[in-house]
């Protein structure tokens, strides 16, 4: 007798998420983000703490699996710290970002950390993965004459948690309240590569061209932990997204065919 075996089509696209068809109808996209020497150990470079780590390293990976439009059912974290403070601290903070989503009931979390060497640098891993219908999978839909605009200003570093204080920066809310417009074609959280990176992301996926208003400096700037989001909107949407986002918005250019 043979064993059948599953093996899910992957689907192509240049995002920093995989995505995979389970059946006519399903797909299940994947998202992860890491961070290495930040966190509150001595050989950490970027000292916070164990909490604020786990709220953005989560925070990146959620919003990059939201941003397609699929809902997150699994979340792993692998952590290279010992249990005990650090580990449960950055799951409670991991736990934060969760419950924002909206998912803490239905969310499994599963995660593994370092029992048997002692640690003096903080690792972490977080990866996603989340489940949506084929028609509801939100990539590559942008179209010629959206405007391409920003969401919240790019930080990094020490620099991160006061813009967060100011409400400078991007956040999961955000990413939430933009899949669910009409108006809004694309999103995609901005990364360490920048927003010229991200946008050519997305002009790579709906086959557009990009004309961008931003110096070389700002275009490929990095954003850290997803502190922007890049949106393609039309181009008579700008008041609309003005009234539903609080945090800085800027009109960085077109897409063009």
């Amino acid at each position: 007798m043979t064993q059948s075996c599953f093996q899910p089509k992957a689907i192509k696209t240049a995002r920093d998420v995989s995505v995979f068809e389970v059946n006519s109808d399903s797909v299940i996209v994947v998202g992860c983000d890491s961070a290495g020497g930040i966190g509150p150990k001595p050989l950490d470079t970027i000292k916070v703490s164990g909490y604020t780590l786990g709220r953005f390293t989560a925070r990146v990976a959620l919003m990059e699996v939201f941003a397609v439009g699929a809902t997150p059912f699994c979340l792993t974290n692998t952590l290279g710290v010992e249990p005990d403070p650090t580990g449960f601290e950055i799951v409670e903070g991991i736990k934060h970002e969760v419950k924002l989503a909206g998912l803490e009931a239905s969310l499994t979390l599963i995660g593994s950390m370092e029992k048997t060497v002692a640690v003096e640098q903080t690792g972490i891993g977080v990866t996603v993965a989340g489940l949506t219908s084929k028609k509801g999978l939100k990539m590559g839909l942008s179209k010629p004459d959206d405007l391409l605009v920003t969401i919240g200003i790019p930080s990094v570093k020490d620099g991160v948690l006061p813009a967060e204080e100011r409400g400078e920066i991007a956040d999961l809310e955000d990413v939430l309240k933009l899949i669910n417009c009409d108006f809004v074609h694309d999103v995609i959280p901005v990364g360490s590569q920048g927003i010229l990176h991200e946008v050519n992301v997305l002009a790579k996926d709906c086959g557009l061209c990009a004309n961008l208003q931003l110096s070389n400096v700002e275009a490929k700037m990095s954003a850290g932990p997803a502190t922007a989001v890049v949106v393609s909107v039309s181009k008579t949407a700008l008041t609309e997204l003005s009234g539903l986002i609080n945090k800085p918005i800027r009109v960085i250019g077109s897409f063009c065919s």
